[in-house]
């Protein structure tokens, strides 16, 4: 029986602000932080949080919103189909208030 062969998955690129927003988020009480899960999951107060994080300088326009074009086509196809909680940010404040902490 042969088997199919799975592409090879290249090293992704982390976006050089997400080290300070997770070193951040591990700092709060209650909030656990998963890395390399497209981009970090965040858990708090029995709730699962998924972000993709990208870095402002390059990702965002002057309208606040993510360029289309600096998304992967995976990542596409997630903002589409993705029926739980996905959300694109580019800093941590937008985590926080999505998650409770700040209101």
């Amino acid at each position: 029986m042969a088997r199919s062969r799975q592409p090879t998955r290249r090293g992704k690129r982390v976006d050089n602000n997400q080290g300070d927003i997770v070193d951040f988020l591990r700092k709060i009480p209650g909030v656990a932080v998963e890395v390399d899960h497209d981009d970090v999951l965040v858990g708090y107060q029995g709730r699962t949080y998924w972000y993709e994080i990208k870095n402002p300088e390059r990702a965002v326009g002057s309208n606040g919103e993510v360029r289309e074009t600096r998304k992967q086509d995976t990542q596409k196809v997630l903002d589409r189909e993705w029926s739980g909680h996905r959300e694109t940010v580019w800093n941590v404040d937008q985590i926080l208030y999505d998650i409770g902490v700040l209101k």
